[in-house]
């Protein structure tokens, strides 16, 4: 079963080169109203992309996810994307199947981190696998204020997840056994 991504949209003025500013990250936050952290992460409805540097946080992509429901169909649970046809059965409902939420991981592509109020652990090692962090935040957490402590902590030099997530950013010098070789060795 897989849940489809249903519309994307891409704000195109919304890059770093036309303002002067570095994107330092993107960080997306699983959301309903596009102003608070409100949603688990398998069963969000939509996530808000935010690309971020000390200057400023500004939106970059809204995806939204077709909602799971159970429908009736010859007496049994079908799973559908509310307005989709049917993507098969299963009598999971709970958000956990990692094959419906390979859409959302893809979706993900590029950002270090998804805040959510919940996510589970399966969940949480595929997004590691891919790079990004998940985050878990009280349900209602603003995301001003969130975008606004991150802003913050890049402009004072990053800790914690955030500090480990712009290390592996950064591109490895191909210079690096060159350097080592002007040092000289010592046997």
């Amino acid at each position: 079963m897989a849940m489809a991504l249903e519309r994307r949209l891409k704000l195109v003025d919304a890059g770093s080169e036309s303002r002067g500013t570095e994107v330092v990250v993107k960080i997306a936050f699983a959301t309903s109203d596009m102003k608070r952290v409100d949603q688990h992460f398998g069963t969000s409805e939509s996530f808000a992309v935010y690309a971020l540097s000390p200057e400023r946080a500004t939106l970059m992509e809204v995806m939204q996810f077709g909602t799971l429901r159970a429908g009736e169909n010859g007496g049994g649970p079908e799973a559908r994307l509310s307005g989709g046809g049917p993507l098969g059965r299963s009598s999971n409902f709970s958000g956990h199947d990692e094959g419906k939420l390979k859409a959302k991981f893809d979706a993900l592509s590029g950002c270090v981190a998804v805040y959510c109020q919940a996510v589970g652990a399966s969940a949480i090692n595929q997004l590691r696998i891919r790079g990004i962090e998940a985050v878990r935040v009280a349900a209602g957490t603003e995301i001003g204020a969130l975008l606004g402590s991150l802003r913050e902590e890049l402009q004072v030099g990053p800790e914690g997840w955030l500090a480990h997530t712009m290390v592996r950013q950064r591109p490895r010098s191909t210079r690096r056994f060159d350097d080592m070789e002007q040092e000289g060795w010592i046997e």
